[in-house]
């Protein structure tokens, strides 16, 4: 089956020509000396990049691969000026880089609902001849053409944004962390890479507060050379405000998993370590209460970590609590 969430389209962009000048002169019948009256030529239109909260995924660009904003329109006499050509907006969802194709070179992000960002502004319009009179040239001939629109392959990557981004191995729990908690509905199975869209859901917390956790398809060791999903979901964590980190309880070594985590994600991009770091013990249920002493005596003591079943719901209710005192800070 394939997927509707679509996080990487390459798309080509050209911008307006700007409308000529007119070399127009008044001739009335009653005015014997009438002179230029040459109009300018209208702007061609932008490319505007705008965000949209109630997009999520690039889908609706998929095979929208030619986006044209329209042309200026020429000046006309009697100093009529002529009209701007439309601009066209390309709507997507919060978190959307643009990137020059052959470059790589980023032309700009969208953070918030309604933010504009031109990526490609249209050609300027020429002037008229009613501009280039003066004293000594009462009656210039010429006038200026509209400047060319700009043309470029440009590459839209979407980072999915949320206050909490769960990070862990395939069938750590992630998805069922984030079902129990949440509305969400992210498929869940006992096979790995259940997950290979992330998923987005809204936590509700005390007082009608509420934050958003994004459940990110499952890293496996060597994910930052392409092993697994390799490198194609990586990037959703560096939007994330906190990272958590779900590493499952009945896994041979917890902590060697935690650190081999943290390692492919130094290897991917060394800045994502700079990220407030949160780890999550889950399905608690399947072990006793030695065997949770043990792991509880591994962990390093400057990283704050909670115990949960998503199943039981034990520990649900810590979690949240650590998870806001972190957001508030």
């Amino acid at each position: 089956m394939t997927s509707n969430f679509i996080d990487y389209v390459k798309i080509n962009c050209v911008s307006g020509n700007g409308g000529a000048g007119s070399r127009h002169f008044r001739r009335e019948k009653h005015v014997p000396n009438g002179g230029p009256d040459g109009g300018d030529g209208g702007r061609g239109g932008h490319i505007i990049l705008r965000g949209n909260a109630q997009y999520w995924t690039l889908l609706h660009l998929k095979y929208q691969k030619h986006i044209k904003a329209q042309h200026g329109v020429a000046g006309e006499g009697g100093r009529r000026s002529g009209r701007q050509g439309e601009d066209h907006i390309i709507e997507v969802p919060l978190g959307t880089i643009a990137k020059d194709a052959e470059t790589g070179e980023i032309m700009g992000e969208v953070t918030e609902d309604g933010q504009q960002i031109i990526l490609l502004p249209g050609g300027r319009g020429g002037l008229g001849n009613w501009n280039f009179r003066n004293s000594t040239n009462q009656a210039p001939e010429y006038h200026q053409s509209g400047d060319p629109g700009q043309e470029l392959w440009i590459i839209l990557e979407l980072k999915v944004l949320a206050d909490v981004g769960l990070v862990g191995f395939p069938n750590a729990g992630k998805s069922t962390l984030l079902s129990s908690v949440s509305a969400a509905k992210p498929e869940i199975a006992d096979y790995p890479f259940t997950t290979l869209t992330p998923n987005l859901g809204v936590v509700a917390y005390r007082n009608f507060k509420s934050f958003v956790m994004a459940d990110i398809p499952g890293i496996i060791e060597g994910a930052s050379e392409g092993k697994g999903l390799g490198l194609r979901f990586l990037r959703h964590i560096e939007r994330n405000s906190i990272l958590l980190f779900v590493v499952s309880a009945d896994a041979e070594n917890p902590i060697k998993e935690y650190k081999t985590l943290l390692k492919e994600l130094k290897l991917y991009n060394p800045e994502l370590l700079d990220k407030k770091r949160l780890l999550s013990i889950s399905k608690i249920d399947l072990i006793d209460e030695k065997q949770m002493k043990k792991i509880k005596s591994k962990i390093p003591e400057d990283l704050p970590c909670v115990f949960f079943s998503a199943v039981t719901n034990q520990g649900i209710d810590e979690l949240k609590d650590l998870i806001w005192e972190n957001l508030e800070r």
